[in-house]
C-alpha cells in the first residue's frame, strides 16, 4: 500500500496530467471535498468539481511543498489562472486505506471571483 505522501502525490500528479482516471483512482468512494468555491461528496463529485471548475480556471499548477503528519497531508501549492498572478493554496488531504477521504483547502479566492 503506498505511504499518504505517495496518494497525495499521485493526486497531484493526475491533476497535473488532467487525468480524470488517475485522480478517481486515488480518492475514496465516499471522499468529502470542503473548498474556498465549493463543496462535493463522494468520487465523482469531486472528479468533476475538477473538471469542470479549477481545470478551466487554472491550466496550471505548481506543487511547492508537501507537509506529512501520519495520515495527514497538507501540500502547499500554486495555481495560475488566465493571465493572472499565481495564487497560493493549501489543501489538506486524509488518506484512509490508500486513498483521499477528506480534503480541505483555502485560499483567497477574490483574484478568481474578479476575473469573472
Amino acid at each position: 500500500m503506498e505511504s499518504p505522501s505517495e496518494v497525495v502525490k499521485a493526486y497531484f500528479d493526475a491533476w497535473v496530467a488532467k487525468d480524470e482516471s488517475k485522480l478517481r483512482g486515488t480518492l475514496a468512494p465516499r471522499v468529502s471535498f470542503v473548498g474556498a468555491l465549493g463543496t462535493a461528496e463522494g468520487a465523482e463529485a469531486c472528479v468533476k468539481g475538477l473538471v469542470n471548475g479549477m481545470w478551466k480556471v487554472s491550466p496550471r499548477v505548481s506543487v511547492l511543498h508537501r507537509f506529512v503528519d501520519g495520515n495527514d497531508v497538507l501540500t502547499w501549492f500554486e495555481i495560475f489562472p488566465h493571465d493572472g498572478a499565481p495564487v497560493p493554496v493549501a489543501n489538506w488531504s486524509h488518506v484512509e486505506n490508500g486513498r483521499i477521504s477528506h480534503i480541505r483547502v483555502t485560499f483567497d479566492p477574490r483574484p478568481l471571483l474578479e476575473k469573472r
